[in-house]
């Protein structure tokens, strides 16, 4: 290898141990390894911004707007339940979800479908009060199980296929007129994604970590008192409390509902809404943020509608009281709170104490915690105040645009049409999608940039430069040209060397790169031997595509990292095993569904 090989496979292996062994964020580890490799002349400029350009790249943050403009209108909540529904337990969380994920993987693009379903796997989690870190792995894994069940399933299956197809003309291969069907890696992709599935749902408790408490919101000593109306013409009309999902808020629970001048304590779960219900919540200010996006439900003081400003664009907001706020003793109504601040306080928390009064009769007292509604300029604007100790928005607090649902999923649906038919790329696509959800207002432009993931981002741009490196210097081929010596002159010993070099290039490079590199010298190896192609292609596709042991592998790997709290050792723990499992799986069944003998 040259003088540049070793120093970057120096800098890679130390990048791998920092991801290991430290706390440092992702993004700052590879931008710093990029840094290297370019200071040391191991990669020029253009090689290491290639990541920044990359289409790939640029997709993933279009499609953070996109995804925006769905979830904030209230589109995910709305097909959430019937994708996920309410599984009793974690294995039958897992089940569920992954099940769901590789089916619409299948004909979408895994990047897109784990943008997608981020948010919506996140607040069901929540809900069932499950750790994140159960679900997050098991999400970026299912995608890609579905990914390679067809031949759009992943972008990695359509260069595979180009690939065979350039090189079917220049041989002059008959049966490959239009390189692979649609269905042909489906025969061994199922498999391949069932027998993942139950890994994953069996294995769970070994080998998946709980970073994070389920239940951490809990310990927030704040406990608001909070009431909801049941709008007219709510989804929530006929329901019981518990179908409603009103029983399954962490941090929160029903008090009583009050119906035309009636109370009913200690509310039963088959207890049926109806319209123009009082709900009374006892809970956290992080279910009432959940509260606030349930469809048909809307906070009970009439003032919230008085503001001037439309609901999507406000958001919760908390203020502590001080000894020298001008309202002090006197009720919230009697304060024109609205009038002074242009905010409306929708609930109040006193010391831990159960406020059982009407919000309007409420009497202030210093030391009060405020939860309002107003909007985000109000933190700029009171936070040197003498009016309040502290004043802090809350992350993602903004009620939901429903009347813009349909119009958000109606552009999500077309963007995946329009890509399936191959009449725009998933780019150009996505970018228009983009403008079109900030266009009809289903998310403000504020939020849809606030949404965009910039770590992610970073990081993956950064990793395509690492790529770069490991690819320009030789490295990579040195390291393919080492396992194919190993081989021999076995077919089958031969097909395993070609998986375990593709996968150990999909680790380390980008899925793309691995198959392009690993398309010729599989080729090569299967000419030598005088057997098919076929196994060979195909050995490569899977492997290209099934890098589970390092966040490296895969972009959606990155994606689900922060979100899951996980650390790069979690990855190797479940990553590697699977790995192994599906490297037997595939050698074992490919020669027996495409032959090595010659047609």
């Amino acid at each position: 290898m040259s003088f540049d090989a070793w120093v970057t496979a120096a800098i890679v292996a130390g990048l791998f141990a920092a991801l290991a062994c430290t706390e440092i964020s992702t993004d700052l580890l590879l931008l710093a390894a990029l840094t290297a490799l370019f200071a040391l002349g191991v990669v020029d400029l253009k090689d290491a911004l290639t990541g920044f350009s990359n289409e790939g790249v640029l997709t993933v943050g279009v499609l953070y707007v996109v995804v925006a403009g769905v979830e904030e209108s209230g589109g995910i909540a709305l097909f959430a339940p019937y994708l996920f529904g309410r599984p009793k337990s974690l294995r039958a969380a897992q089940l569920r979800m992954m099940s769901a994920t590789a089916l619409v993987s299948a004909f979408l693009n895994n990047t897109a479908v784990v943008a997608m379903l981020l948010p919506a796997v996140s607040d069901w989690a929540k809900k069932l009060r499950i750790s994140p870190s159960k679900l997050m792995i098991p999400l970026s894994y299912a995608a890609i199980f579905g990914g390679i069940c067809t031949l759009i399933g992943t972008s990695t299956n359509l260069v595979v296929s180009g690939l065979l197809l350039t090189y079917a003309k220049e041989h002059s291969l008959a049966g490959f007129g239009s390189g692979l069907s649609m269905f042909e890696i489906t025969k061994i992709g199922l498999p391949l994604a069932a027998v993942g599935i139950i890994f994953i749902t069996f294995m769970n408790r070994r080998l998946l970590p709980e970073r994070k408490p389920p239940l951490d919101q809990l310990n927030d000593p704040r406990e608001y008192t909070v009431e909801m109306v049941v709008e007219e013409n709510s989804p929530l009309e006929g329901q019981t409390v518990e179908g409603a999902g009103l029983r399954h808020l962490p941090g929160m629970y029903l008090m009583e509902i009050e119906r035309a001048g009636r109370f009913i304590p200690a509310v039963e779960p088959h207890e049926k809404l109806a319209t123009k219900d009082r709900l009374v919540f006892v809970g956290v200010v992080d279910s009432i943020v959940d509260l606030q996006k349930i469809r048909g439900l809307k906070p009970a003081t009439d003032q919230v509608f008085k503001l001037d400003v439309p609901r999507p664009d406000r958001c919760l907001i908390e203020a502590v009281v001080s000894n020298s706020f001008p309202f002090l003793g006197m009720s919230i109504r009697e304060s024109h709170f609205r009038t002074a601040y242009n905010a409306v306080i929708i609930a109040v928390a006193r010391n831990g104490a159960r406020l059982r009064r009407k919000i309007g009769d409420i009497l202030l007292q210093a030391g009060d915690t405020l939860l309002l509604e107003a909007l985000p300029s109000f933190v700029d604007q009171q936070r040197n105040s003498r009016d309040f100790f502290l004043v802090s928005a809350v992350e993602n607090s903004n009620p939901p645009r429903f009347e813009r649902a349909w119009v958000s999923i109606a552009i999500l649906l077309t963007l995946v049409v329009v890509v399936m038919m191959e009449w725009m790329t998933t780019l150009k696509g996505a970018m228009l999608a983009a403008g079109l959800v900030v266009a009809t207002r289903c998310v403000g432009w504020r939020v849809a940039r606030r949404n965009i993931n910039w770590e992610v981002l970073l990081a993956v741009a950064a990793s395509f430069g690492i790529g770069k490196a490991i690819e320009v210097t030789g490295l990579a081929e040195s390291v393919a040209h080492g396992f194919i010596r190993m081989a021999g002159n076995s077919p089958w010993s031969s097909l395993l060397v070609v998986y375990a070099m593709t996968l150990l290039l999909t680790e380390l490079l980008t899925n793309n790169t691995a198959a392009v590199l690993a398309f010729p010298i599989a080729i090569a190896t299967a000419t030598k031997l005088g057997v098919s192609t076929m196994p060979f292609v195909i050995v490569v596709m899977v492997a290209a595509s099934c890098g589970f042991a390092t966040p490296l592998g895969y972009q959606t790997h990155l994606m689900v990292f922060g979100p899951g709290g996980y650390r790069f050792s979690d990855y190797l723990r479940i990553g590697i095993p699977l790995d192994v499992l599906f490297l037997v799986v595939t050698v074992a069944l490919v020669p027996f569904i495409w032959p090595f003998a010659l047609r």
